[in-house]
């Protein structure tokens, strides 16, 4: 059975922060915008990893949760009715006459242009290799916090080194029973202030490091967790009452169906012409994390500005001959499209 087809001006690939500011950036210069996420929602890994943690480079924002960035950004292109597929997976990307042909399962676009801000690509957990460990999943073991909340006065045992182990350790001993941090080594790959909080919570009491440790089994039943049990490099094993397991040990990424889009790639990041964010195949642009290109910086801000130079450059393909004047949005105000 077809599937329903659409013509826009712009495909988006990604809902994340940058993919949000780029349909702002189109729609400030009259350009229709069709958005594509295989997330159900939108804001990528804001939402889907840290939606309660704080940001503090955001312009203008001292400090920001991620979810609330979200918010921002979604009212800000409403006056632009972008139209947006969720839960969907860009199946074929492929030239249409002077347009791009985007497919999924269940739309077709054409559009004279794609942008690209896929983030990271397609992520999920690095799992912990622990025997049953499925039968806990999404009832006492988490790989990531959607709401804090949600472990007040709760026994957490947190696995890992690195600065999401750090961090949420340091939020969650503030609500939390008790909190333990299961590490392989003494010392963490956070930020060093952050580190150095989580060493001095330890001190006090407010959190205890089980360290060299590492998870060598889970005790409970019925999905529920009753203790988690450790197990030093020497062979010492300890029993940790825990009501919840924490395993943040990063995650696992790969470009998906992008990688066979025929796209310049470095290192599974897509090689991007700085100024004005093109790809090396004419009409498709490429922005945020997913992009390299010599001194670039994974930050949201980055990404924001990256929306802009690809909106600009997108212009002279979605109204040719049309003269674009710029203009600050203090001048020409919020146009409707």
């Amino acid at each position: 059975m077809p599937v329903p087809q659409a013509e826009t001006d712009v495909v988006i690939i990604g809902a994340g922060p940058v993919g949000l500011f780029a349909i702002f950036e189109c729609g400030m210069l009259k350009m229709r915008c069709h958005v594509i996420d295989a997330l159900d929602t939108t804001g990528g890994q804001c939402a889907a990893l840290y939606p309660e943690k704080p940001i503090y480079d955001i312009p203008g924002f001292p400090r920001i949760d991620a979810a609330e960035l979200i918010g921002k950004l979604e009212q800000q292109v409403q006056p632009f009715k972008p139209v947006f597929h969720l839960g969907q997976q860009v199946e074929r990307l492929q030239p249409a006459g002077a347009r791009w042909r985007v497919e999924t399962a269940s739309v077709a676009l054409e559009a004279r242009a794609v942008i690209v801000a896929a983030g990271v690509g397609a992520f999920g957990p690095h799992r912990p290799p622990l025997p049953g460990i499925e039968r806990f999943e999404g009832k006492s073991v988490f790989y990531l916090v959607k709401r804090r909340e949600d472990f007040r006065a709760k026994h957490v045992v947190i696995a890992g080194g690195g600065d999401s182990a750090v961090d949420w350790a340091l939020s969650l001993a503030e609500i939390a029973a008790s909190v333990r941090v299961v590490h392989r080594r003494a010392k963490f790959r956070a930020a060093p202030e952050s580190a150095a909080r989580l060493d001095a919570a330890a001190k006090e009491g407010k959190v205890e490091l089980v360290v060299p440790y590492q998870l060598s089994g889970l005790e409970g039943t019925d999905g529920r967790l009753e203790a988690v049990e450790v197990a030093s490099l020497d062979g010492k094993t300890r029993r940790l009452p825990a009501d919840v397991l924490l395993p943040f040990f990063g995650l696992a990424m790969n470009l998906g169906p992008i990688a066979e889009w025929g796209l310049a790639l470095e290192r599974n990041h897509i090689k991007v012409d700085p100024s004005t964010c093109a790809t090396d195949r004419p009409g498709i642009f490429a922005i945020g994390d997913i992009v390299t290109y010599p001194g670039k910086l994974k930050l949201i801000l980055s990404g924001f500005a990256e929306a802009a130079a690809a909106a600009h450059a997108i212009h002279p393909l979605v109204h040719p001959g049309q003269a674009l004047h710029f203009e600050y949005s203090t001048t020409s105000g919020v146009p409707n499209l």
